[in-house]
């Protein structure tokens, strides 16, 4: 099941000419075949991944997803557009991961995704009872839902751009 956000190329972030060092450092991955739909990343927290595909069209060359992992899954993290939130590091967010993806067919083209996090200021782990275990009850958790008063969780987004030239198609 697809979320909410279809993250399309019209609206990634611009190119910063430097970015800031992410906190995970990958090389470029494998060069991806054009209409083979791949996996850029993983959020298991936010029970998402992010998927991506070369179209092989001049004018969408690539075209990425965030979908949903499993519809049972309890996440722990949102994911949220890049283009509405515009993350930097002057707000709070974190450079998380930069992935470059080239195109198997024309290699003087890829696609970069550049994903975001920001995390949760708020988040403490629950006090530890009398067993020493630290439990969170329904009831409980049900009472502060009713007060809209929920702890703060991590967020994530990702924006994507193609670089380098097209080749003649």
């Amino acid at each position: 099941m697809r979320l909410a956000l279809t993250l399309l190329a019209a609206v990634s972030l611009p190119v910063s000419a430097a970015d800031p060092k992410p906190e995970i450092n990958r090389g470029t991955v494998q060069p991806q075949a054009v209409n083979a739909v791949h996996t850029l990343r993983q959020i298991p927290e936010a029970c998402a991944r992010i998927e991506g595909m070369f179209t092989g069209q001049a004018a969408d060359p690539y075209k990425f997803a965030v979908v949903r992992t499993s519809p049972t899954c309890q996440p722990r993290a949102r994911f949220v557009d890049a283009a509405k939130v515009k993350p930097s590091e002057q707000t709070g967010w974190k450079f998380n991961d930069l992935i470059r993806v080239p195109n198997a067919v024309c290699p003087s083209q890829q696609a970069v995704v550049r994903v975001w996090r920001k995390p949760a200021a708020t988040a403490v782990p629950p006090k530890l009872d009398a067993q020493g275990q630290a439990r969170i009850y329904l009831q409980d958790s049900k009472q502060v839902a009713a007060t809209n008063k929920m702890p703060a969780v991590p967020v994530f987004a990702a924006a994507m751009s193609v670089e380098g030239k097209a080749c003649g198609g």
